[in-house]
């Protein structure tokens, strides 16, 4: 289950770094479907989440002692550089031995390192959908984490849209493929 888990993570990352190193630099303002977000903002709300893993994981900090440290601009003047460095502190912290079985606090309490890989993971894949619609790439995701995905944010569907991280889940036709399904249940159209 963690080797499984910690090769889904990494193949996220990696899917959604291929997407950072694709940008342009024509293409840092350009909207995403996330609609506060612009490409840049979208990269940095990312990195920023996988800078988050080595003082939560490794480190046993909480959000607090983290506080603002991780906020504001994470980007500088080397965006893929940023996102390369940040995801691989999240691969080793993730990936050292115990790491999966330590418990973090986050924002909404205690929980298993195994659960917060699960959680980012998720979130990375659906990013990734994001990222590339908004640089007009390629939008087809893995099939595995695609499913990977919609086991991860199933029993959290009806929250989500009440947290203000998600829009509203959309109605998906039936018979909808399974990057469709994930999508409308985060409010996104495909």
């Amino acid at each position: 289950m963690a080797d499984t888990l910690l090769a889904q993570h990494g193949r996220a990352l990696a899917l959604y770094g291929r997407l950072v190193h694709a940008v342009t630099e024509d293409q840092w303002g350009a909207p995403t479907p996330c609609t506060e977000w612009t490409v840049r903002d979208l990269v940095n709300h990312v990195t920023g989440e996988q800078l988050w893993v080595p003082p939560l994981v490794t480190h046993g900090k909480t959000v607090a002692e983290v506080g603002e440290s991780l906020s504001g601009d994470l980007l500088g003047e080397d965006p893929a550089g940023a996102w390369d460095r940040a995801a691989a502190g999240a691969v080793a912290a993730f990936g050292a031995p115990g790491a999966l079985e330590r418990t973090v606090q986050l924002s909404y309490g205690p929980t298993k390192a195994m659960a917060y890989c699960s959680e980012l993971t998720a979130d990375v894949v659906v990013h990734a959908w994001d990222l590339a619609r908004g640089i007009g790439a390629d939008d087809r995701l893995p099939a595995d984490l695609v499913e990977f995905s919609i086991k991860e944010v199933m029993p959290y569907v009806d929250g989500l849209a009440a947290s203000g991280m998600y829009a509203e889940p959309l109605e998906v036709p039936a018979g909808a493929d399974a990057q469709t399904r994930l999508l409308g249940l985060l409010g996104r159209r495909g």
